[in-house]
């Protein structure tokens, strides 16, 4: 198989895994593998990877975020 054959598997810069408890609930921003942030919204997310001279066009694309634990909207522990 070819290089061009292979499947394509994303890595993208900045992760953001689950919510955690605190008041408020938050999310814990990764880029590059280091903790950078405590994320409360999506908004959050954005200013975190651009201290970090990355910039988001679509938080949905997942070349650019990865989401663990929930996506975007998730915010709260259920």
């Amino acid at each position: 198989m070819t290089e061009s054959m292979s499947p394509y598997m994303s890595s993208p810069r900045v992760t953001v895994l689950g919510v955690q408890p605190g008041d408020p609930p938050f999310r814990i921003v990764e880029i590059d593998g280091e903790m950078v942030r405590m994320a409360t919204s999506m908004t959050d997310v954005i200013l975190a990877a651009a201290d970090a001279g990355i910039t988001i066009h679509d938080l949905d694309d997942p070349d650019a975020v990865r989401w663990v634990g929930g996506g975007k909207l998730t915010w709260r522990l259920h």
